[in-house]
C-alpha cells in the first residue's frame, strides 16, 4: 500500500454494499384495500400514508440515499382480487458511479383479477460511470389493470453534469394470463453520450420515459394523443397485445416529466401521487 492511499480488497468492498428488499401484498377487506403481509430489510423502506377509502398509497424509501456500483434491490408487490394499489418514491432515486461492479434492481409485479396496480415512481438519475442492470417481472390477470411509468435520466443537465460513460441494461418481461405479451431488453454500454448523440438512438436526448397502460387499446392512443400539441418532448404512442404504451424521449428531464405527467392525468383512475405534485 502506498502512502497515503487506502486500498480495498474486494471482500470488503463487497461488505459494504447497499442491499435492501421489500415484498408485500395488498387485499380487499371490508371492501378497502388493506396491506396484508410486509417484510422489510437492508436499506430499502416502504410506507403507507393514511388509510384511504377503497385504495391504497405505498411510498418507498432508500435510507442509503441512492445506489453504487454492487449494490442490490429487490421489491416484490402483489395486489390480490380486486385491490386497488398505487405504488410511488418519496424522490428520484440517483445511482452514482461504480469502479467496476453492476448495481443490480429487481421489481416484481403481481395483480389478480379485477385489481388496479399503479407503479409511478419518481425519475431514476444516472450519474456519469454509474453501472446498473434493471429487471421488470410483471404477471397480471387476464382482467387485472395497470398502470406503470418509469423515466431515466442520464446526468443531471440542469446541474452541468454528463453521463459520458457507463452503463445501464434494463429488461422487462410482462405476461397477461400467463401469456409472454411484452418483452423487451434495452442496453447501453461504454460511450453513453456518443450513443445517445446518435439519430437512432435519442437523437441528443438526454431523458427517456415509458408509460404502460393495460388495458389498452386505440381509444386510450387517441386520449392521449389529445393533448399531444402540448408535449414539449418527442412522443410515440401505440397499442397492441391489450394494451398501450407511450415512449418519451426529451433533451431536458423537466420537460419529459411535465409531458408524462399530462399522460398519466389521461389515463390514471385515481390521478397522480401528491409526491409528483410537490
Amino acid at each position: 500500500m502506498q502512502s497515503g492511499i487506502i486500498s480495498l480488497s474486494s471482500d470488503t468492498f463487497a461488505a459494504n454494499r447497499a442491499v435492501g428488499a421489500v415484498r408485500f401484498d395488498v387485499h380487499v377487506k371490508d371492501g378497502a384495500t388493506r396491506r396484508r403481509e410486509l417484510h422489510e430489510s437492508g436499506s430499502l423502506r416502504v410506507r403507507f400514508p393514511s388509510p384511504e377509502q377503497q385504495g391504497l398509497s405505498a411510498v418507498f424509501v432508500n435510507t442509503a440515499g441512492g445506489i453504487a456500483g454492487g449494490d442490490r434491490f429487490d421489491i416484490g408487490i402483489a395486489a390480490a382480487d380486486g385491490a386497488h394499489l398505487t405504488v410511488t418514491t418519496a424522490a428520484a432515486e440517483k445511482i452514482y458511479r461504480s469502479h467496476g461492479p453492476e448495481a443490480q434492481v429487481n421489481i416484481a409485479l403481481r395483480a389478480g383479477a379485477d385489481a388496479r396496480l399503479a407503479w409511478l415512481p419518481q425519475e431514476t438519475i444516472l450519474f456519469d460511470q454509474a453501472r446498473v442492470a434493471r429487471r421488470f417481472d410483471i404477471d397480471l390477470a387476464q382482467n387485472a389493470s395497470l398502470l406503470l411509468c418509469e423515466i431515466v435520466v442520464f446526468g443531471r443537465a440542469a446541474m452541468g453534469e454528463v453521463m459520458a460513460r457507463g452503463s445501464f441494461t434494463d429488461r422487462w418481461r410482462m405476461r397477461i394470463g400467463g401469456k409472454l405479451v411484452f418483452a423487451e431488453t434495452v442496453r447501453l454500454h461504454g460511450d453513453i453520450a456518443a450513443k445517445l448523440a446518435s439519430r437512432a438512438v435519442a437523437n441528443g436526448g438526454v431523458a427517456i420515459g415509458t408509460a404502460l397502460i393495460v388495458p389498452g387499446d386505440e381509444s386510450i392512443v387517441e386520449r392521449i394523443r389529445e393533448v399531444s400539441d402540448a408535449f414539449g418532448a418527442e412522443v410515440g404512442v401505440s397499442a397492441w397485445n391489450g394494451f398501450a404504451m407511450a415512449r418519451f424521449c426529451a433533451q431536458d428531464a423537466a420537460r419529459l416529466r411535465a409531458d408524462m405527467m399530462k399522460v398519466l392525468e389521461r389515463v390514471s383512475p385515481s390521478g397522480l401521487p401528491r409526491l409528483w405534485l410537490n
